[in-house]
């Protein structure tokens, strides 16, 4: 008698995201204007970027094959009978899970309110005022993850074998042979494959006021800031062998036969459960490509009226880059229950919304 259960589950993901997102209220021109006040003011840039991957999600449960109860007797049978049992019982749960993700986010954002000009003026006031640029980037990728279950989580019916040889007759030759064999395996890999490349430019300075005769001059930018988050999960195994690989109670009895029988049992009972967990990850995180300015302004050359002197008041500029893995985790348990717990609201919630 043969039981099996086989489950194969496999998947493949590639993935390039490239994203080149520019917003920009400034590079304005306010040049070789005579008789009247000069002023450059500029809106607010801001950019925001979410890029969010999930691959590759093995969920299997399979049910124990029970043994239930099994009983071999040989009995009652007349002197100088011969007497057989040839019994084969296997019974086997497989399950595979295997997960191949190759991911690359590729992200270029420019958010810019500076790079004005207002040169060569006379006879008035020049201004120059930007607004802010902001720049928000946040990366998800969660790659490859396999849960599986063998049972119920709180062990199978293993079941009762009873064997017998008993009130045969003299002479009598009565065998059983009895080859049990019970397994459960559990094979889960991973492979992640990511590169994320963040290049990041927001910029209100780069503004020039020069070669102005006769009014102020004043320069003052907005605040440049950057956020950037990279967040890669994955390689996540867990898995349950809840099942009972051998019968709870076994029998073997040879009892009440006639003179010079010959009673034989031969009982073989092999029970096995094995988990098998790999991961492996490779992981690209490149952030170096992250700028937030407000200077590089000129006020130069200028010949300014009432006694004042030109001025140029820059705004902040920040940059906040944090990165975040999270891989390659097995659990496993045989015989009983494990729990596999992630707060990914807590973990993403405020990045994602």
């Amino acid at each position: 008698m043969t039981k099996a259960n086989t489950i194969v589950q496999n998947n493949t993901a590639n993935v390039t995201n490239k994203v080149d997102v520019d917003a920009n209220t400034g590079n304005n021109d306010a040049n070789d204007n005579t008789g009247g006040d000069v002023k450059i003011k500029t809106g607010d840039s801001a950019v925001g970027v979410a890029v969010k991957n999930m691959l590759n999600r093995n969920s299997a449960a399979v049910d124990c094959c029970e043994n239930g109860d099994s009983s071999v007797k040989i009995s009652g049978n007349g002197t100088e009978s011969d007497n057989d049992v040839d019994l084969d019982m296997d019974n086997s749960n497989e399950l595979f899970q295997d997960n191949d993700a190759h991911v690359k986010n590729d992200v270029k954002v420019d958010a810019k309110t500076g790079k004005n000009d207002a040169d060569d003026n006379t006879n008035g006031d020049v201004e120059i005022e930007t607004g802010d640029a902001d720049v928000s980037v946040g990366i998800l990728t969660f790659a490859n993850s396999n849960f599986g279950r063998i049972g119920g989580g709180n062990g199978g019916n293993g079941g009762a074998l009873s064997l017998w040889v008993n009130g045969n007759g003299s002479d009598s030759d009565s065998y059983i042979d009895a080859d049990i064999e019970k397994s459960n395996t559990v094979t889960q890999d991973n492979a992640a494959h990511i590169y994320n490349d963040t290049d990041v430019d927001a910029e209100t300075g780069d503004n020039g006021a020069n070669d102005n005769t006769g009014g102020e001059v004043s320069i003052e930018t907005g605040d440049a800031e950057v956020n950037a988050l990279v967040a890669n999960v994955g390689n996540f195994n867990w898995a349950d062998l809840s099942c009972d690989c051998l019968f709870d109670d076994v029998t073997a009895k040879i009892a009440d036969n006639g003179s010079e029988s010959d009673g034989d049992i031969d009982l073989d009972l092999s029970g096995n459960s094995e988990a098998f967990q790999n991961n492996y990850a490779g992981l690209n995180n490149d952030l170096s490509d992250l700028e937030a300015g407000t200077g590089e302004n000129d006020a130069e050359d200028n010949t300014v009226g009432y006694g004042e002197d030109p001025s140029i008041n820059t705004g902040d500029a920040d940059v906040e880059a944090e990165v975040v893995n999270e891989f390659n985790s097995n659990g496993a348990g045989i015989g009983g229950d494990i729990e596999f717990d992630f707060d990914w609201d807590e973990m993403f919630g405020s990045i994602f919304g």
